[in-house]
């Protein structure tokens, strides 16, 4: 018997009832297929609050994105680095072909913890313009 079991993929369900569990202040459903999910997020005491949202379907990753403040605006014109997309500005936390996230994962453990690390991450690159949140860079549009 390997050591390693691969656990089962979460429904839809699932994810929805950890969010609410995890972050009650959220607030989310599922229609169509689609779990989306908001909740505001304050990487550090002195940030910001961020308005995020997730959107899950079942067999493709989560998809993040900063709703307000607009990220494009705050970076005054500069490139982000760090998103799959610039607009609307979609946050890359993992590389998808590592692993790292699967379905099997909870997004309330794993996607939203990360979520608020990047927003710290954006923040001091703003200051320096210097990405310190390491990783590799995914090709943007």
């Amino acid at each position: 018997m390997p050591y390693f079991q691969k656990l089962p993929a979460l429904n839809l369900g699932q994810q929805l009832a950890g969010l609410k569990a995890t972050y009650p202040s959220g607030a989310g459903n599922i229609s169509q297929r689609v779990l989306r999910w908001s909740t505001e997020l304050t990487p550090t005491p002195l940030s910001r609050a961020y308005n995020v949202e997730i959107e899950l379907r079942q067999g493709i990753r989560p998809k993040i994105f900063v709703r307000t403040p607009c990220l494009l605006d705050l970076a005054n014109g500069r490139r982000i680095p760090h998103l799959y997309c610039q607009k609307p500005a979609e946050l890359c936390l993992y590389y998808p072909e590592f692993k790292q996230w699967t379905h099997s994962h909870s997004l309330a453990r794993t996607v939203i913890p990360w979520s608020s690390l990047w927003l710290y991450y954006f923040e001091d690159w703003m200051i320096d313009g210097e990405w310190k949140g390491g990783g590799i860079h995914p090709n943007v549009s």
